[in-house]
């Protein structure tokens, strides 16, 4: 089987770390990334959950507010109608 060449850029810190941890596990960082090629080739996936980076915007409470917001808006509700003035003055109420 021939091979191929795949370059990547990652910050410094990270590929000094992530080849510690792979010789740790007794493997380097080609061997990791095949595996995880592999894996995601076998799985038709990412093998793995891919999160948000703790932003609250993304947590679940604020999703349910956005879909409820947009459940209201679909169907009408929630329809501010007021001037760029008027929401102006409001604003230091």
């Amino acid at each position: 089987m021939s091979q191929a060449v795949l370059s990547i850029r990652m910050d410094e810190d990270i590929k000094r770390r992530f080849d510690f941890f792979c010789a740790d596990a007794g493997m380097n960082a080609t061997v990791a990334v095949n595996m995880f090629a592999r894996a995601v080739l076998r799985e038709k996936r990412i093998p793995f959950e891919i999160t948000g980076n703790d932003d609250p915007f993304y947590g679940a409470k604020n999703q349910g507010i956005l879909a409820k917001s947009i459940e209201d808006l679909e169907a009408g509700r929630g329809l501010i109608e007021k001037t760029w003035e008027e929401l102006e003055a409001m604003e230091g109420e």
